[in-house]
């Protein structure tokens, strides 16, 4: 065999094995990398199951998470404070058709943050559920009212204050969670047997320190409002149907607070020792006077939420494993 064809035998050789060992490494990088997938995957399963496993403990510490959402919800509305709507809620026929009915509408408002708060010992399922299911950015928290106050309902000639524990409960995980300077928005009070068009969330968008506006259907009024001085703009008034004369004689409805004043105001909670129908007055002088009222709606001219409690049904049987 001459040098040239022993040469090219030579090389042809060198090639056959270095291909094959290009195809070993190759087969043993595929195999490798679909180890690592299988293992990626069997992770993620670990991880899903884990999800699962906490997924109630998770539910009640997702500050973190919540926080993450209203980042992403202020990149798309920069405009547009977030409003941190303070809803107690308790068990009653009539309780889920009247949470749905308002997170339909915070539904259409950009950047609302919910905060709903049961008076119970643990959070329902019923409320769990429907919270979950608006895809809501929300905090789900239980405050128990005292069983002293709640047996002031049996007895007409005491003063009953609903909603005092939970409202004071929303307050503090703002404090707790959020940074004066640091977090803007502005703080309303959401009762759940309310109706509120999305026009109201205009308003409040506007606040600056504390917004007031007319509230329908209530104290025995087609409307409780403010009375505004054309020339001023300033509130000089009420027009109320009990009280017309106290400080702020203004609905729960009826005001929204920057939350900065509310995050700074730590004193600032309602309380059980007030007078009857004196919780808005007392909590509204903690951060304000009636000249610096700032009177929204078209000077207080426009009605954007009414008082429309649900009648509540009269149930002569249930039928097991449906929730209504």
């Amino acid at each position: 065999m001459d040098r040239s064809a022993s040469f090219n035998h030579h090389h042809k050789m060198k090639s056959r094995k270095l291909g094959f060992y290009l195809l070993l490494f190759l087969g043993i990088f595929v195999l490798w990398k679909l180890s690592v997938i299988e293992s990626g995957i069997d992770k993620l399963e670990l991880l899903k199951e884990a999800l699962q496993l906490h997924k109630d403990k998770l539910h009640l510490t997702e500050q973190q998470i919540i926080l993450l959402q209203q980042l992403e919800a202020e990149k798309h509305h920069t405009n547009y404070p977030i409003i941190y709507c303070i809803t107690p809620t308790y068990w009653r026929y009539v309780q889920k058709a009247e949470l749905t009915q308002i997170s339909q509408t915070l539904k259409l408002v950009p950047n609302i943050h919910w905060i709903v708060i049961e008076d119970a010992k643990e959070k329902s399922d019923l409320v769990r559920n429907l919270i979950e299911e608006s895809h809501l950015i929300a905090t789900h928290l239980v405050a128990q009212t005292a069983p002293v106050e709640k047996s002031k309902d049996k007895n007409p000639k005491v003063k009953r204050h609903r909603g005092v524990e939970q409202r004071n409960t929303g307050l503090k995980w703002l404090r707790d969670n959020l940074v004066p300077g640091k977090h803007k928005g502005v703080v309303y009070f959401m009762d759940d047997d309310n109706t509120y068009s999305i026009k109201l969330f205009e308003e409040i968008a506007k606040v600056k320190r504390v917004g007031v506006w007319p509230v329908g259907l209530v104290g025995g009024l087609n409307v409780e409002m403010p009375i505004v001085d054309e020339n001023t703009g300033k509130v000089t008034g009420y027009k109320s149907g009990w009280l017309p004369n106290r400080p702020f004689a203004i609905d729960m409805a009826g005001f929204a607070i920057n939350l900065d004043l509310i995050l700074t105001k730590k004193d600032a909670n309602f309380s059980y020792q007030m007078a009857k129908g004196m919780q808005e007055s007392e909590f509204l002088s903690y951060f304000t006077t009636k000249e610096e009222l700032e009177p929204l709606a078209d000077l207080c001219t426009k009605v954007y939420v009414w008082h429309t409690r649900t009648e509540t049904p009269k149930i002569s049987g249930t039928i097991p494993n449906i929730e209504v």
